[in-house]
């Protein structure tokens, strides 16, 4: 629950120091969180904040390269602040040779022989890393491993 109070916290900052951009991407992620927590009928966690927080960062990714093509570089300031305050609320990203030495532990523990296991070790995977590597270069990492 970290992350959660951390969300709290910051959005009471904003509202004091009267910081308008900050506080309307907070209320934003607060929105679509509790949208989660009705529509999947769980509480609110910090799982739950990652996933909602990584939706988020996603979209404002794909809408960035779409101000880039259409040249609209007002939009494309602004978004990207937007992605700065969303990433303050995703835990710190893993390197390469992390996620590496992760999967090499996981594959020996399932005894993964071919790439029919995959599935065994991305369920082993998944939980130690979403949120902190982008999940399809985790499963091209796999099927390089297992070929």
């Amino acid at each position: 629950m970290e992350l959660v109070e951390k969300l709290k916290n910051d959005m009471i900052g904003a509202m004091k120091a009267k910081d308008k951009e900050r506080l309307t991407v907070i209320r934003m992620v607060k929105a679509a969180l509790d949208k989660e927590r009705i529509d999947k009928k769980v509480e609110i966690n910090d799982g739950l904040l990652i996933d909602v927080v990584n939706k988020q960062v996603k979209l404002r990714k794909d809408s960035i390269e779409e101000f880039k093509k259409a040249s609209r570089t007002d939009l494309i300031e602004k978004t990207e602040h937007e992605l700065n305050v969303l990433m303050d609320y995703l835990p710190e990203p893993l390197s390469k040779e992390e996620v590496d030495r992760i999967i090499e532990e996981e594959i020996k523990n399932v005894n993964a022989e071919s790439i029919k296991d995959m599935g065994k070790i991305m369920k082993q995977v998944t939980p130690r890393v979403k949120g902190k590597f982008d999940m399809r270069q985790v499963s091209e990492i796999i099927k390089k491993k297992l070929n």
